[in-house]
């Protein structure tokens, strides 16, 4: 199915720039954001399968985030806890 959107100059940009950060196009955004909003409107209707798959979907949606991966030492427990946390 198609439809035609008509969006204002401003939103246009907004979209064609968040678009380009998470590496997608602007069809593919507008699609994940009309399924999440859909989905999010009839949450109480799926299976738990259904709920985990659709979670899944998202959290793959957000593969093209490029950040490095944490280190050992900035997850480590001596880095989490400080000394006073060691006094309570």
């Amino acid at each position: 199915m198609a439809i035609l959107l008509e969006l204002e100059p401003e939103i246009e940009s907004r979209l064609k720039a968040q678009a380009a950060a998470q590496g997608t196009s602007v069809e593919v955004l507008l699609k994940t954001l009309v399924e999440g909003l859909l989905a999010s409107s009839s949450q109480g209707s799926i299976s738990p399968q259904e709920r985990a798959e659709r979670f899944v979907n998202w959290a793959r949606s957000h593969s093209s985030i490029k950040a490095p991966p944490l280190s050992d030492d900035a997850i480590s427990r001596e880095s989490i806890y400080t000394r006073e946390d060691e006094m309570l």
